[in-house]
């Protein structure tokens, strides 16, 4: 805390600020840092799997490989969060299993699981992208841009 902060307190709140401390609960920043480190990577080393999957059997390049997979990996994060497994993987793993492409999923079907006493349209219908939202909405918004600025670079002869 700010030695000016610390100033403006009276004793009372030093004492307690003091047994605040003392009961703080550490948390193990390393283990849970080491746990997400490894659980992404093995999140990382299926999906390119499935990539080696999709380019061996189904005979896609190295460049178009990358929509199958995602979509094969968003799906399988839903189901395994329909099951419950993803969610223990979650608070096992912390950010681990939160970064990459099967957060996204995770984060969709756990507002629909949530809202489907609801209904199917305004419960999970409406609530489906809750978490999500703004992802898809950077993410759109983001190509959007990207491509306007392409088309004008175009359009001057600059590319």
């Amino acid at each position: 805390m700010a030695n000016s902060k610390q100033k403006n307190m009276t004793l009372q709140q030093r004492k307690y600020q003091q047994l605040q401390q003392k009961h703080e609960i550490k948390r193990p920043v390393l283990k849970n840092c080491i746990k997400a480190f490894f659980v992404g990577g093995i999140i990382c080393v299926v999906g390119q799997a499935i990539s080696y999957f999709y380019i061996y059997f189904f005979d896609f390049t190295e460049q178009s490989v990358g929509n199958p997979t995602v979509a094969t990996m968003v799906f399988l994060s839903m189901l395994l969060t329909g099951f419950g497994i993803y969610d223990r993987l979650g608070q096992f793993a912390g950010a681990g299993s939160a970064v990459p492409v099967t957060g996204f999923g995770n984060a969709v079907i756990s507002a629909c699981i949530e809202h489907r006493t609801e209904g199917f349209v305004l419960g999970v219908g409406g609530n489906m992208f809750k978490l999500a939202g703004s992802v898809v909405l950077f993410g759109v918004f983001s190509a959007f841009v990207v491509a306007l600025i392409k088309t004008l670079l175009v359009m001057w002869g600059v590319l």
